[in-house]
């Protein structure tokens, strides 16, 4: 993959004690790192740093004249190690529960470092990729400006717990894993409202229901493109968001991030709740002037960030519509 560059992090020490050493991939697009001011996209679950393009997972949102336009900014991605994006098993990562979400966001934090960079304009994030920003940003205090969490959470809850921990059996113990987790995650990833809407009880032919039928596609087209051990490996990260973990409350370690903190939230989110992020909302008040918090109104749950883009436009416009060059 030729826009595909490299960061070597040698024996960098898990929060497990292990010693690892990290050939970091990430892909830049827009203006280059040395002029303009940067945005960090931090990707979800089954994405990568391929955030525009021919495959991109954002392109809605991200490029030319769009929300977060690449002529005004520089947009950095980096893949989190194991998720497999550069196809070579030699980035896989098979002793996943090593790591942890604070493990990936130091690993960010030691690249830009490499890359001279002493400050982002923003970082964004969705689900997963929400979660690791805010732990950059407990990590890295002062480092960003503007902290995007989107469907996500600080923590990981119980209830995200208990999913992981299904997910992590599935992996483990089915005969076709990325299939049947695969199928598993998108029902909690969509609501029943969504299901309804989409599919009626309609059936594609006198056995199947239509959403059997699309869950059966997905966890079909995910077998083809993912690798198991990279699936394990962000089911991990996502187990284990918690910036708190060994460092106090969550209000000793917020008050100390610099950042304008804008949490998006989605109404009908089952994975992330949203009371779980107005809650941290009102907590934030306490101890910061800087915290805004933007509620997505959607019948389609958690995966209502790659879909309302309508309203996610609406919300981020204002934030990314200053057009600033390095100086």
């Amino acid at each position: 993959m030729e826009s595909l560059k490299h960061i070597n992090i040698p024996k960098y020490i898990t929060k497990s004690g292990k010693t690892v050493s990290i050939k970091l991939s990430y892909q830049t697009f827009g203006r280059s790192i040395n002029d303009a001011q940067i945005i960090l996209v931090n990707h979800a679950l089954t994405g990568n740093s391929e955030v525009i393009g021919e495959n991109g997972w954002w392109n809605e949102l991200i490029g030319e004249n769009k929300c977060i336009d690449t002529r005004d900014y520089c947009i950095l991605a980096f893949n989190v190690p194991g998720n497999g994006h550069d196809n070579t098993t030699d980035s896989l990562i098979e002793n996943y529960k090593d790591f942890t979400a604070r493990d990936i966001a130091k690993i960010f934090a030691l690249a830009l470092e490499q890359l001279n960079i002493n400050q982002l304009f923003a970082v964004i994030g969705g689900s997963v990729g929400g979660g690791i920003s805010w732990e950059l940003a407990a990590h890295k205090p002062k480092l960003i400006k503007h902290l995007i969490p989107v469907s996500t959470d600080w923590k990981s809850t119980d209830w995200l717990i208990a999913n992981c921990h299904i997910q992590d059996a599935i992996l483990n113990n089915s005969s076709q894993p990325l299939k049947d987790a695969r199928m598993h995650a998108m029902t909690l990833y969509r609501t029943p409202e969504s299901f309804t809407s989409k599919f009626k009880r309609s059936k594609k032919n006198n056995y199947l229901f239509n959403t059997e039928s699309w869950l059966n596609y997905h966890g079909e087209k995910l077998s083809k493109r993912f690798n198991i051990s990279a699936y394990k490996m962000m089911n991990q990260i996502l187990r284990t968001i918690d910036i708190t973990d060994n460092r106090g409350s969550f209000l000793e370690v917020a008050s100390n991030i610099s950042s304008h903190i804008h949490i998006i939230t989605i109404n009908s989110d089952l994975f992330f709740k949203p009371e779980e992020n107005w809650n941290t909302f009102e907590e934030l008040k306490k101890v910061k002037d800087n915290v805004s918090i933007y509620e997505i109104n959607s019948i389609h749950g958690h995966d209502g960030f790659l879909i309302e883009f309508d309203q996610l436009f609406n919300i981020l416009n204002p934030i990314f519509k200053t057009k600033k060059y390095k100086s």
